[in-house]
């Protein structure tokens, strides 16, 4: 993406508190309830759907409501075949969402009204606000399979990244001390700390940011950095600010740096990076890979 934080970064980086959960919707996947056998998805299932957050859209497609769905925002570019629109889920115009006709509007956030107005128009909505942490993301698929008729479809989902993420883990060598690590969301030098959504997942994976206190989204200094040395860096700004090992490396002192020195510093998806949904486990699977491959440090005796 050619921005320098996507909706769901903005969201995540302003700190978004949780919001209610807006639905009225339910559904079955039990054919013998009235539902449609070839589809998966209950007789009352929404079938005009718009999403206006990445995140979302991603989720509606992994647990098979893909062609419920008839509208996504300006920033969904997953999968590739989406129906992008012109719609804006960082300031959502309820008349532009109304456009489209649906029954149900998948968001998160209540932002400019947008559950006032719809409902005034008799559309249902589903508030799915950035998750804390990965159960937070797996209780967002269920919520989601219930209100597209999905259920099982969902919670199939779930299981299956559970069962992938408990393998991943299973497959990390045994550290004593954990890897501190640098994480990168732009150019400016904005972090994370390990109270967040993918700072649950550094830590995990025996990972421990150099960034700490009580905002989750700090901006750190150079100064900062080079004074805590980390074993590891994660540049989530590749795609929106350019930034690549070679030019971390041409930073004024950080040549000197035990990840720059030791080639430990990776380029990551910035979207599969900031988003919360189920591309997640893509995220585990590529940061334990890292991991994997720095040696731990072997006890003295």
């Amino acid at each position: 993406m050619a921005v320098p934080l996507d909706n769901t970064r903005r969201l995540l980086a302003a700190g978004i508190a949780t919001v209610a959960l807006f639905t009225a919707a339910c559904g079955s996947d039990d054919p013998a309830a009235g539902g449609d056998a070839a589809s998966g998805t209950a007789a009352d299932a929404p079938q005009a759907i718009v999403s206006l957050s990445p995140t979302t859209t991603e989720m509606l497609y992994a647990i098979g409501a893909g062609d419920q769905v008839i509208a996504v925002d300006d920033q969904s570019d997953y999968p590739a075949d989406v129906p992008v629109t012109e719609l804006s889920g960082y300031t959502p115009n309820v008349e532009a969402v109304l456009g489209y006709e649906p029954d149900l509007v998948v968001a998160t956030a209540d932002t400019a009204d947008l559950v006032a107005g719809l409902e005034q128009a008799g559309v249902e909505t589903l508030i799915l606000p950035a998750a804390e942490n990965l159960d937070d993301t797996y209780t967002q698929l269920e919520q989601l399979g219930v209100a597209t008729g999905h259920v099982a479809d969902a919670a199939g989902l779930v299981a299956q990244m559970r069962t992938e993420i408990d393998e991943i883990l299973a497959g990390l060598p045994a550290r004593e001390t954990p890897l501190r690590y640098y994480h990168e969301l732009d150019n400016t030098f904005y972090s994370v700390t390990d109270d967040t959504y993918i700072g649950e997942i550094y830590s995990m994976l025996g990972l421990t940011s150099i960034a700490t206190g009580g905002n989750g989204y700090p901006q750190l200094s150079a100064e900062y950095i080079l004074e805590q040395d980390p074993d590891v860096i994660f540049l989530a700004d590749g795609q929106c600010c350019g930034v690549t090992p070679e030019t971390v490396a041409e930073r004024a002192g950080w040549n000197e740096l035990t990840a720059v020195r030791d080639g430990h510093v990776y380029v990551l998806d910035e979207d599969i990076a900031s988003r919360w949904g189920p591309r997640v486990v893509d995220l585990v699977r590529e940061v334990a890979r890292v991991v994997g491959g720095i040696p731990a440090a072997q006890p003295t005796s």
